[in-house]
């Protein structure tokens, strides 16, 4: 699966000028929260993390292209910051368990099987008290992919979450973006805010 799916992603990120800036409505949601040690699935040339890595995050990078976990080495290199980059397959890769303060998974779209197999994955990588950020293309986006299955609805995105995770924030928004890029308002996201809830301690009955 690695093979194809990465000359893909190669050609794409080799191709196209990707965006830098982060997404604003994960900029809104994590900016508060201390640094820590957070997940990027399906990275690409990694305008999340590097973002958090500029905050004082310990960033680890997963994706299928060489070129695009390059291209984010690369961007790290000119901001002084470290990150880690792993190239496989989010599908799957299996993370540290509970090893992770934030996990994100931004415009994967791989199906709704499959989404919800690398969400459940995303949040066993988290530690008790962690916070997932789900986000993709709302299905009305019908030019951003040609199988509408693929793309979301808070229904889809509800469904695709593991149950052990609270939902703090499930939202349908305008596609937005920040250092001087025009905003779509004639497309939207739908995101997921979530949080691990703390381990129960333990007691008689």
């Amino acid at each position: 699966m690695t093979g194809s799916s990465g000359e893909i992603w190669d050609r794409r990120f080799a191709e196209q000028a990707w965006p830098t800036d982060p997404d604003p409505y994960l900029v809104e949601l994590a900016r508060s929260l201390p640094p820590g040690r957070g997940l990027d699935l399906g990275a690409g040339p990694g305008r999340n993390s590097l973002w958090l890595a500029d905050t004082g995050w310990d960033m680890t990078l997963v994706d299928v292209s060489s070129v695009g976990l390059d291209q984010a080495l690369a961007a790290a290199g000119t901001l002084s910051v470290a990150i880690t980059t792993v190239l496989a397959d989010v599908y799957d890769w299996q993370p540290d368990e509970a090893g992770f303060d934030l996990v994100i998974v931004a415009n994967l779209h791989p199906g709704p099987d499959a989404l919800a197999v690398i969400l459940a994955s995303a949040a066993r990588a988290l530690r008790p008290g962690g916070h997932l950020y789900a986000v993709g293309h709302h299905v009305g986006n019908r030019s951003r992919h040609a199988d509408p299955s693929r793309l979301l609805t808070a229904d889809r995105l509800r469904g695709a979450l593991p149950a052990d995770l609270s939902v703090d924030v499930l939202d349908t928004r305008p596609r937005a973006f920040g250092d001087g890029r025009p905003d779509r308002p004639g497309e939207s996201v739908v995101l997921a805010w979530t949080t691990k809830p703390a381990a129960a301690r333990g007691g008689h009955r």
